[in-house]
């Protein structure tokens, strides 16, 4: 009996070691696969515009802009601040769902009082009740934990919370796009192949200021055709999400409880890719529908442009987000409508 007990002693604590040097080297792996997405410049441009929000005075800002990549590849605040004297913030973060949106604007909360809330709501990031990718995006750059325990706690589904914590299967996409990109260049530069070149409009990007990222890059060939992501969109089949529809409801309540007027814009998408969708007035009318649900005002520059053309696929970096000549034309526009439909710019007519 005791020969039996002191066998089951050494079973159970061999597993129980073999457990934890699995979890160490599953652990190590993860963090190979989060060295790797710090390689992503999408993710340093988000870095230094959260490191830029956190320098800022407290109660320096007027306005926020908030929303997914169309958002800070839309708006600049310079074309604001310069024209109307105010201070304002470029906050968007990539594929951001309005879930992320509430959290942040919480965040923005906690040292700022802006009159106006600018809204970006694209319609790829409302059909979805989750999406792991872009929270982690908004985790990477937030420093208060205490919201980010929130968020996790309120918001991720059970499943979603195990691959949180587990490393790699949080950062897994990063690493092998990291990983395939780098293989790709090591096979050329040792077997000496030559890659098929592409052509495209010479240009430059980075992270100017305020949160805002430059580009005067244009699209590239295939995204007028065969790589357009727009292609097979019917607007017929599209719904919004019931938990993103909520997280804008959140969202209109904690701008009326915190003094804010709230407006939600859809940015435009390069017009080659609004040929490929069908029915988009059916994305639309919903989008205008939500925007009512929450006495909020709305504009959708995709109906706009189509109304009175303002925009030429040139002004596009690829179909889907502006480059900068496009960001000067819509911020334009948009001053003008801020004028005329939001109660602290009033004050501006003429």
């Amino acid at each position: 009996m005791k020969k039996r007990a002191i066998d089951n002693f050494k079973f159970f604590t061999g597993i129980f070691i073999y457990a934890i040097c699995v979890i160490i080297l599953f652990q190590q792996i993860g963090f190979l696969y989060q060295k790797a997405a710090s390689h992503n410049i999408i993710n340093a441009f988000t870095q230094k515009r959260f490191e830029d929000f956190y320098a800022l005075p407290q109660n320096s800002l007027n306005m926020v802009f908030i929303g997914s990549s169309h958002s800070y590849c839309t708006f600049d605040p310079e074309n604001f601040d310069s024209y109307f004297n105010i201070s304002s913030y470029q906050m968007g973060t990539p594929l951001q769902h309005l879930d992320t949106s509430y959290y942040e604007l919480q965040e923005i909360y906690n040292t700022q009082t802006p009159d106006v809330v600018v809204l970006e709501i694209y319609w790829d990031v409302l059909d979805d009740t989750f999406e792991m990718k872009q929270a982690n995006s908004f985790f990477e750059v937030l420093q208060n934990e205490a919201l980010k325990k929130d968020y996790i706690k309120n918001v991720f589904p059970l499943s979603e919370k195990i691959k949180y914590y587990l490393l790699p299967m949080r950062f897994q996409q990063d690493f092998f796009a990291y990983e395939a990109n780098e293989m790709t260049k090591n096979i050329e530069q040792k077997y000496g192949l030559q890659k098929k070149k592409i052509e495209y409009q010479q240009g430059e990007e980075y992270y100017r200021s305020k949160g805002y990222v430059y580009c005067n890059m244009g699209m590239l060939p295939g995204e007028y055709d065969q790589t357009n992501q727009f292609k097979g969109l019917d607007g017929k089949y599209w719904q919004i999400d019931e938990t993103q529809s909520a997280y804008v409801k959140k969202i209109a309540e904690l701008c009326k409880q915190k003094g804010s007027e709230l407006v939600l814009v859809t940015a435009p998408i390069a017009l080659v890719s609004m040929d490929y969708i069908k029915n988009y007035n059916d994305i639309h009318t919903q989008l205008a529908s939500l925007a009512k649900q929450v006495s909020a005002n709305y504009i959708d520059y995709n109906i706009i442009n189509q109304q009175t053309p303002m925009l030429t696929n040139d002004n596009f970096r690829d179909d889907a987000h502006l480059n900068d000549s496009g960001v000067q034309i819509v911020d334009e526009h948009f001053r003008n409508w801020l004028i005329e439909n939001t109660l602290f710019f009033n004050k501006y007519r003429h």
